[in-house]
């Protein structure tokens, strides 16, 4: 009995961190989750793109002037654009490492338990780069602020997979993702609105039927440049 006893007891516990963790609020930002699962056209951050206008819906809905939305850095200059009446605000991360395609599981286990290293990754800001998040996030906020937002922006992380399991792989930008929020929520927030985040496309966005269906060919015709815009 008593185990029953300690078993209920822990999972209130858990109940009530989930709960502190998840109602916890920023000025700055209104961390949203992941965007899609995978490229439906290339590229899809762009004005009037389907991604890009899902993005803004999302902001239109919270009556917000700017959205937010988190990548890993490839060979984009990743330009903030307006669609429709949203400004986009792109920010990418560039690991020194080079680009991963697969998850480096002992790198996700040490970055969950001590955080991202601060001199681990530079940052690229509408074609600037910049070597610490404090900079490029200030340029975040401070490009905001420009347009006139008022209270937090919705951010989101790209989300897209390349190659593999989009289930397994939250996709491009989730570790800035969770260094973001990590520096906004502390280190267990980050982790749980990392952890809500990820289920946040499942209930949101009106293409997942088609893009978890059809995730294996879009990859395909993305890798092989056949999602191109001409």
């Amino acid at each position: 009995m008593k185990w029953y006893v300690a078993f209920i007891v822990v999972i209130f516990l858990l109940i009530g961190l989930l709960y502190v963790s998840t109602s916890a609020t920023s000025n700055d930002i209104e961390p949203l989750g992941r965007l899609a699962f995978v490229k439906i056209a290339n590229p899809d951050m762009y004005p009037e793109h389907v991604h890009a206008n899902l993005l803004a819906q999302y902001a239109e809905e919270r009556n917000s002037k700017c959205a937010i939305v988190l990548h890993y850095a490839g060979s984009s200059n990743y330009r903030n654009f307006m669609n429709g009446k949203v400004y986009i605000i792109e920010m990418a991360f560039m690991d020194t490492a080079g680009a991963q395609v697969d998850i480096d599981w002992n790198q996700v286990l040490d970055y969950g338990i001590n955080g991202v290293p601060d001199n681990k990754w530079d940052y690229k800001v509408d074609g600037e780069i910049y070597d610490s998040f404090e900079d490029a996030w200030a340029r975040v906020l401070e490009m905001a602020k420009a347009q006139g937002q008022e209270g937090p922006i919705p951010m989101v992380w790209h989300g897209t997979v390349r190659e593999g399991s989009i289930f397994i792989n939250p996709g491009c930008g989730f570790p800035l993702y969770y260094q973001v929020c990590s520096k906004e929520f502390g280190h267990f927030g980050g982790i749980m609105k990392a952890a809500t985040g990820s289920i946040f496309p499942y209930f949101n966005n009106p293409y997942r039927a088609y893009e978890i269906e059809h995730a294996s060919e879009l990859q395909y015709y993305y890798t092989h440049n056949m999602l191109n815009y001409e």
